[in-house]
């Protein structure tokens, strides 16, 4: 007998809740299958949710009515914003989540949420049968739904790998999925195999802080989402410590039984967090590498030790850790070990995130070739809310890449494809100033309106900090005039006092004042909450600065707008080299501007796709 869905998410990860999620709260009978119960939003690796442009990516989740980040400031243990010194466009939250907690409200979500039914079943099979999906598990029972969103993280034919020896496992040891690798290859999709890895974690009770350097949470910033009431308490620190010359010599004496240097590990691993092997091949001329002992939870002694990634055998992690400083009698409470894992091609999909080969089978998360908890929910989220609008024949969302840090990361997976696990940066955002993360609400919120997943409650609380900005924005006309106490004032932060009377505004605008110092001498900006007045010191200070990327954006837009038709037949035009054709082909771009991203396509192919895209359609409208 079959099971009857209209949506079925296959993985219960970081990717597959958002996605099950979005589904259900649009309404749709919504079931999300895991191999593991104990497996659902587990954080496999890092404790900790955002960090630089993934905290973007957090708010802008929550911003559109995702999970991730009520969840992240429900489990909070230490709070910090990255790149303090450095300018807002790359200033980005990062939180300690305790690991347990984190897991047991998420799941505690997914159970109480109408529409959604939560089971544990590994998946064998996806068959076709028309627009219906048959989705067979390992057990035998089958299941039937219109849209099927894929979301299996790294569990794809995995193994964990610690020196010579292999076990065909999943994450923390975690039971893998055996059978759906060769079902998506007999759908006819393409499978990578990639690398990632994971530190040891060591006993609290056993580590020497005397001797590292506190790493304290800070108080009054920004949460992840804006439902936050209360902000988190800092209950926890982290510790900084660092290798050495010592550690770096184990390393190098013992490369040859390293399975990423050796060769046991076919899976290319991630560029932007290698593993510390890799680190001491590929910087030789560091002495030191930077190392943070964060608490995984606080019902745990386990402590992670981040940067010190490893797949060497667990007698020479033990040496290697011992090397480092207030590590010296540090007992390994978990080996850390490297994982291998199938993927797939992510040109193989739409910048919806639905499979071109197959209608309504999305894919979503670190199958798609990304890393990272936050790069797979947003994912998840898009999915989700992609299945949902195919499941009420509306059109896809596709968020460009001056709307979202989301825009970005699919635009790139789906336009430039990658060779290894994809993690977001800042950098690869052009548009960051406008993307930054205490403006996701007001770049997204009227999107997940409009979707259905911003409910009453939070657009009345977004409406309401609109609202309040504008009562802010009078306020920067208001005139501070001059007094003796502006002269002091001025003198004392180091400006150079006004010869007349100067408004709020061009108040602000001076390098060492803010919105927050005037506010602290004058007291003209009451009731005003920080997140509302933060605001108002960025768009005021960086105003000039934000008009040019508007101007910038608004460019980029009028490519965009040039669209190019489903059905444009790439391999008949004249005019474009073999090799372009070939690449246009696979991707499918949407536009003119998508097209002019694709890696080996130059602008003056796109000057003449322009033309030929041009002539297309002015024949198919002759025709009609």
């Amino acid at each position: 007998m079959k099971e009857i869905y209209e949506a079925i998410v296959i993985g219960a990860g970081h990717a597959g809740c958002e996605a099950a999620l979005a589904l259900a709260r649009k309404g749709h009978k919504t079931l999300l299958l895991t191999i593991s119960l104990d497996a659902v939003a587990f954080l496999a690796c890092n404790p900790s949710i955002g960090g630089t442009a993934k905290g973007q990516l957090v708010s802008e989740i929550d911003a559109l009515g995702g999970q991730m980040g009520i969840t992240a400031d429900k489990t909070t243990i230490q709070l910090r914003m990255l790149n303090r010194g450095r300018g807002p466009a790359v200033q980005s939250l990062r939180a300690q989540a305790d690991k347990v907690e984190y897991h047991t409200e998420m799941k505690k979500t997914i159970e109480t949420t109408e529409n959604l039914y939560l089971k544990q079943a590994e998946v064998k099979s996806i068959e076709l049968d028309g627009e219906k999906k048959l989705v067979s598990t390992a057990v035998g029972d089958i299941f039937e739904a219109q849209v099927i969103v894929i979301a299996t993280g790294v569990y794809l034919d995995s193994r964990i790998i610690i020196g010579e020896y292999s076990e065909n496992v999943g994450p923390n040891g975690f039971k893998n999925a055996k059978f759906l690798s060769q079902s998506l290859v007999n759908l006819g999709y393409k499978l990578l195999r990639f690398k990632t890895g994971t530190p040891a974690r060591v006993n609290k009770r056993s580590v020497d802080f005397c001797q590292l350097e506190e790493q304290a949470g800070e108080e009054d910033i920004q949460t992840f989402s804006f439902m936050t009431a209360s902000k988190p308490k800092n209950k926890a620190l982290c510790y900084l410590t660092y290798t050495n010359t010592k550690t770096h010599q184990i390393i190098n004496d013992n490369l040859d039984k390293a399975p990423a240097i050796s060769g046991e590990i076919t899976g290319v691993g991630p560029r932007y967090c290698p593993s510390i092997e890799t680190k001491i091949i590929r910087f030789a001329d560091k002495d030191r590498h930077q190392l943070f002992l964060e608490p995984e939870a606080m019902s745990t002694n386990e402590i992670y030790i981040q940067g010190f990634s490893t797949s060497m055998p667990s007698d020479i992690q033990k040496v290697m850790i011992h090397s480092v400083k207030g590590l010296e009698n540090a007992e390994i409470m978990r080996d850390a070990y490297a994982i291998e894992y199938d993927c797939i091609d992510p040109l193989q999909l739409k910048p919806s995130l639905e499979s071109k080969l197959h209608d309504g089978i999305f894919f979503a998360g670190q199958i798609n070739g990304t890393s990272g908890y936050e790069e797979a929910a947003a994912q998840g989220l898009m999915a989700g809310i992609n299945g949902a609008l195919k499941l009420e024949s509306r059109p896809p969302l596709v968020l460009s890449r001056s709307d979202a840090y989301i825009g970005v990361l699919i635009d790139d997976i789906v336009t430039k494809g990658t060779l290894e696990p994809y993690r977001m940066m800042t950098s690869r955002a052009e548009y960051r100033l406008s993307l930054r993360q205490d403006n996701a609400d007001l770049r997204l919120t009227e999107i997940g309106r409009d979707v259905g997943l911003v409910d009453e409650r939070r657009y009345k609380r977004f409406l309401s900090k609109k609202k309040k900005l504008a009562a802010a924005e009078k306020v920067l006309q208001q005139k501070l005039k001059l007094t003796e106490k502006l002269v002091t004032f001025f003198e004392k932060n180091g400006e150079n006092p006004p010869k007349n009377s100067i408004s709020v505004k061009e108040a602000v605008k001076r390098s060492n004042l803010d919105v927050f110092k005037i506010n602290k001498e004058y007291e003209i900006f009451k009731g005003f909450s920080y997140e509302v007045l933060n605001e108002i010191n960025l768009i005021t200070k960086f105003e000039g600065y934000l008009k040019q990327q508007e101007e910038d954006i608004s460019k980029m837009k009028k490519i965009e707008k040039q669209l190019i038709p489903e059905n444009f037949p790439y391999e008949k035009q004249k005019g474009l080299k073999i090799e372009t054709i070939q690449k246009l082909a696979e991707v499918k771009p949407l536009n003119i501007g998508q097209a002019s991203r694709i890696s080996g396509v130059s602008p003056a192919d796109i000057a003449v796709l322009s033309v030929l895209v041009k002539r297309f359609k002015e024949g198919e409208n002759a025709k009609v």
